[in-house]
């Protein structure tokens, strides 16, 4: 849907306790009730006062769900007598009210059909169906694809620091992997990031070890790695998922002695300590001076969502 802002301003109108009627829902949207019925019928498939019956008849039946009354589910929903409340929602459901199952289920379980994915959410909410449903391998993708890129835009945001402020030891002694030894600088968070992924792909590929991990490369530096490693790592990634092969393993013969890993537990080392190295990494920027984000994937997500 476009115009997502205004859009769920619409639906606020729409779901507001107060407004019982379609002239209120558009009051509340400053709008009149031509254009707000006329909107909100395009944009999301239902009209406004249809949504709004649906969607109070859901939390209705979750709130019957969770030991409400009939009585009480029929007045928080808007309807003037118990019998037609009951009438609605035996037509919805194919059940009367009194015979809604009780206790846990599926935060789904009270939804009926609808053409936009908009649902009842508890305890008062909204639940927005994507228009896609999503694969788990689709959000590892996501999860590494912003994993690379806030890497890089650190990388990038060190590019401005002084080279005895970026090198600078600012918290003496922190080791987040004992094998991997001190990462108390800027230079040393990032180092390790960019040669976490050089040494795991090596691993993988059957490739020429790059050696020890580095901690004094700069940032021009390091961005050239990135340019060499980010496709090869993303192409990695992409091949094991569309085998769906994560549970292959690897004898690294690097190791002494020799370990197996498993390759999704590669994958969740990877993304574990690179998210542990960002939010230091931003904390050491900060002290430095550097105005930075807070790394954020679903502010990430908002910015480059399609």
């Amino acid at each position: 849907m476009t115009g997502r802002d205004r859009l769920r301003e619409l639906l606020d109108a729409v779901l507001d306790e107060e407004h019982r009627s379609l002239a209120a829902m558009a009051d509340g949207a400053y709008s009149s009730p031509f254009h707000f019925s006329r909107r909100l019928t395009r944009d999301t498939g239902e009209p406004p006062v249809q949504m709004r019956r649906r969607v109070a008849l859901e939390r209705a039946a979750w709130q019957l769900a969770h030991g409400a009354t009939v009585t009480d589910a029929a007045f928080a929903a808007g309807y003037g007598s118990v019998e037609g409340f009951a009438r609605a929602f035996a037509r919805a459901y194919g059940y009367p009210p009194s015979a809604t199952p009780t206790g846990p289920a599926p935060g789904s379980a009270h939804w009926l059909p609808a053409p936009n994915g908009i649902h009842f959410h508890a305890p008062d909410g909204l639940w927005i169906e994507g228009p896609v449903q999503a694969s788990s391998g689709e959000v590892t993708v996501l999860l590494v694809h912003h994993d690379v890129q806030d890497v890089r835009a650190l990388v990038e945001l060190a590019k401005g620091l002084d080279p005895a402020e970026y090198l600078r030891e600012r918290m003496p002694g922190l080791v987040l992997l004992e094998w991997a030894g001190p990462e108390g600088s800027i230079a040393a968070l990032l180092n390790r990031a960019v040669g976490t992924y050089e040494i795991w792909l090596a691993s993988v590929e059957g490739a020429d070890h790059p050696g020890r991990l580095r901690d004094d490369d700069d940032p021009v530096g390091l961005s050239a790695r990135l340019d060499a490693v980010v496709p090869r790592w993303l192409a990695f990634v992409s091949d094991v998922e569309r085998r769906r092969a994560w549970g292959d393993r690897v004898v690294d013969a690097l190791c002494d002695p020799p370990e197996s890993f498993v390759l999704g537990s590669v994958l969740a080392h990877v993304l574990t300590y690179s998210a542990q190295r960002r939010g230091l990494a931003r904390t050491l920027l900060r002290e430095a001076g550097v105005g930075v984000d807070d790394g954020d994937p679903i502010e990430w997500l908002r910015r480059h969502a399609p």
